[in-house]
């Protein structure tokens, strides 16, 4: 299950950022992570089974403040029910097709001795 967490952290300065980024990076499970929020203090963690209170735990030892905002799921874009469209063109490699092979000319008559020699 792919979910997105939003945390709010007090984090004052470009340099700050970069290290919440990296401690949340760093993290089990985590696929990507964004800065949000009009005062840019805010962490957006997208990933596959990670733990949001565990993180905050994380980010609580290097930062005073933090907060979590919401915990949501994440949905596929693409059902598992639509089917995908086919290949424009269909190769079945079990079907092999031969080169065009003239065919021999078997003749019983025999070979006559030449006239003009």
């Amino acid at each position: 299950m792919k979910q997105k967490i939003v945390i709010k952290v007090s984090m004052s300065c470009d340099k700050s950022r970069s290290k919440a980024m990296t401690m949340a990076a760093k993290a089990h499970g985590v696929s990507s992570v964004g800065i949000t929020g009009d005062s840019k203090d805010m962490l957006e963690v997208v990933g596959n089974g990670v733990d949001p209170v565990c993180l905050v735990g994380c980010l609580r030892k290097k930062y005073r403040d933090v907060h979590i905002v919401k915990v949501e799921e994440v949905k596929d874009e693409k059902k598992k029910d639509e089917k995908e469209d086919p290949p424009p063109y269909w190769w079945y490699p079990g079907y092999y097709h031969h080169p065009y092979q003239p065919s021999m000319v078997v003749c019983d008559e025999p070979a006559t001795p030449c006239a003009i020699m």
